[in-house]
């Protein structure tokens, strides 16, 4: 039976401000996945041309792309129990040194071999974002904001993929496409002076009030020692993220890496005119990541359990992907636009919460641990997505179709799962007591 827990002010007085510090954190967590989405998305933008002017196939396509998936995956397995012990502020720096310089290292390949070992490096140094972002959040806000908080940072995915059509083509145009890779990698640097000059733990920041503390810190308190693998894994709770991670992060990695290809295959879309679809695209995109974000706190606000709450806004989510099938039937490309563009924008929606589930089923010591295995098992679903989209349309051409089916059925399928394994979102029992 879930239970509800009442929200009270522990130290007796109003809650802070609404534009405490924990916004400035929260934006530089968006900024940094901002920063994520751009270099990731580089050669998705670049992969028509880059694809004429070297001669890879369909097939060489799907492979570079599916390492970057494959070494997100083994690094996100890795990533959460790093970051869990070393804590937030070393371990995304780590992270973006890392994926910064492998997306500067693309400007070095000339072949398709040398594309696949700069994609998993780029892969393996990216993992360590979201266990990161993740951790910081569940560090910075109540539970009652985490959803919200999670849907602003989030947006930086889809303001990644904005900026990445506007300046890439441009840069390619003027100056080259290694230029583009170069250019973009230097971001992640800038972040990093940042980073150390404003980030710390809520207790050791000067900046935070004594009642935003109390504000953050007011949920029931938790055990703060780590966790093992054994202990988070045998919890089906972990299992229900993990199904959703696996059956939906590979629409997402499509929309990344194919949907240049798609407009330009379909509707004739080449560099010099990828920025004006893609860009709508990931715009509407940004306002599903914020307000699905919003909309599971508003039922939880309006007495909603938590169960109930994340699972009805994951719900219409999934309705409104369905439609996502009809997008290689379109004629017109602002059809198909519209259509792929609230796909984008359900999937934020869906993301949001889903991330957000990871906090409420496991306290604070093991969320890092449990959304790096669900980031393992949504890049290694991405690795067979993506190498079975480049066989499809190595052998047919226009083999949308059969691709678009899987991306409006599978979130259906996944919420389903989520609620047959995980039915009332309770808190796991680890070290054999409930924790909050």
């Amino acid at each position: 039976m879930a239970v509800a827990v009442k929200e009270v002010d522990p130290v007796g007085v109003a809650p802070p401000p609404k534009f405490g510090y924990r916004w400035t954190i929260c934006a530089l967590i968006f900024a940094a996945t901002t920063i994520n989405y751009v270099d990731r998305q580089v050669l998705g933008i670049l992969a028509p041309t880059l694809q004429r002017e070297l001669g890879w196939s369909e097939a060489d396509y799907g492979a570079i792309t599916s390492w970057f998936s494959f070494a997100y995956a083994i690094g996100f397995l890795g990533a959460g129990r790093l970051i869990d012990k070393i804590g937030v502020k070393k371990g995304y720096a780590m992270a973006i040194v890392a994926w910064s310089l492998a997306a500067m290292a693309h400007a070095l390949a000339v072949t398709a071999n040398g594309f696949s070992v700069a994609r998993a490096a780029l892969g393996f140094g990216e993992s360590g974002n979201f266990p990161a972002a993740i951790k910081a959040t569940a560090e910075w806000f109540p539970r009652k904001e985490r959803a919200f908080a999670t849907g602003i940072f989030n947006a930086g995915t889809n303001v990644g993929a904005i900026i990445t059509p506007i300046v890439v083509p441009y840069i390619a145009l003027h100056w080259g496409w290694r230029w583009a890779f170069i250019g973009t990698g230097i971001l992640g640097f800038l972040w990093l002076i940042a980073w150390f000059s404003i980030y710390d733990s809520p207790e050791k920041h000067p900046k935070v009030s004594k009642e935003e503390m109390a504000y953050i810190r007011s949920d029931p308190p938790e055990q703060t020692h780590h966790v093992a693998w054994s202990q988070v894994l045998r919890h089906r709770q972990a299992w229900a993220f993990v199904v959703g991670k696996l059956l939906t992060d590979p629409v997402w990695w499509f929309y990344l890496f194919w949907l240049p290809k798609f407009l330009d295959s379909n509707f004739g879309v080449k560099l010099g005119a990828i920025a004006a679809p893609i860009v709508v695209i990931y715009l509407v995109a940004d306002v599903g990541s914020v307000g699905g974000g919003w909309l599971s706190g508003f039922f939880i606000r309006r007495g909603a359990t938590v169960n109930r709450g994340r699972k009805t806004a994951m719900g219409i989510a999934a309705l409104l992907i369905v439609p996502t099938m009809l997008a290689p039937l379109a004629t017109n490309l602002w059809v198909a636009v519209a259509i792929v563009s609230v796909a984008a924008a359900a999937h934020q929606w869906w993301s949001a919460n889903l991330y957000t589930l990871a906090s409420d089923m496991f306290p604070r010591r093991a969320v890092a641990s449990v959304i790096g295995f669900g980031g393992f098992a949504g890049a290694m679903g991405g690795v067979v997505f993506q190498r079975t989209v480049g066989y499809i349309l190595q052998r047919d051409p226009t083999g949308y179709g059969k691709i678009f089916v899987y991306c409006g059925l599978a979130y259906v399928i996944a919420l389903l799962l989520i609620h047959l394994i995980a039915p009332r979102l309770e808190p796991a029992k680890l070290d054999g007591g409930v924790e909050g």
